[in-house]
Order: C-alpha cells, then sequence, then structure tokens
C-alpha cells in the first residue's frame, strides 16, 4: 500500500491531521481504520499545547514516516489476517 500523494506538502499541524485521517480511510478494515484515527486523535491532544516550531516540523516529519510503514505494513498483509491487529 503506497503512502498518499501530499505528504511533501504537510506544513502545519493541521494539515498533517487531515493527511493522517485520509491515510486511515486507505486502511483494509474498519476495525484497524478506527485504532489508527483514535491513535492520531490521541496524539493531537498530547501535543497541542507544542509551540516550538523546529520541534512541530520534526514530529510532522515523523508522523508522515510512521505512517508511510503503517501503510506499507498493513498494505503487506492478506485481508483476513488484517483482523488480528487488534
Amino acid at each position: 500500500m503506497a503512502p498518499l500523494p501530499g505528504a511533501e506538502l504537510v506544513q502545519r499541524p493541521l494539515q498533517l491531521y487531515r493527511y493522517l485521517l485520509r491515510c486511515c480511510q486507505q486502511l483494509p478494515t474498519k476495525g484497524i481504520q478506527q485504532h489508527y484515527k483514535h491513535a492520531v486523535r490521541q496524539s493531537f491532544r498530547v501535543h497541542s499545547d507544542e509551540d516550538n516550531p523546529e520541534r512541530i516540523q520534526q514530529i510532522i516529519k515523523r508522523a508522515i514516516e510512521d505512517a508511510d510503514w503503517i501503510m506499507n505494513k498493513v498494505g503487506a498483509w492478506p485481508l483476513g489476517s488484517a483482523c488480528e491487529l487488534g
């Protein structure tokens, strides 16, 4: 499963949030989608008070890398075993 186009355009937290939710929609099952949407929301709550622009860019870069890894990992599974994610 390839990452979504547009990752290179993400510069602000709201753009990242939207990008990550679009990535979640590409995941194979509703359960996996809900799991990662919840993780995205939790992460945004945790980092909502971050005001250092350099740190924000680090978070954005890492979140995109993590999303790409997850998309590739989940995309490589047969659909039946994807339900084992928990």
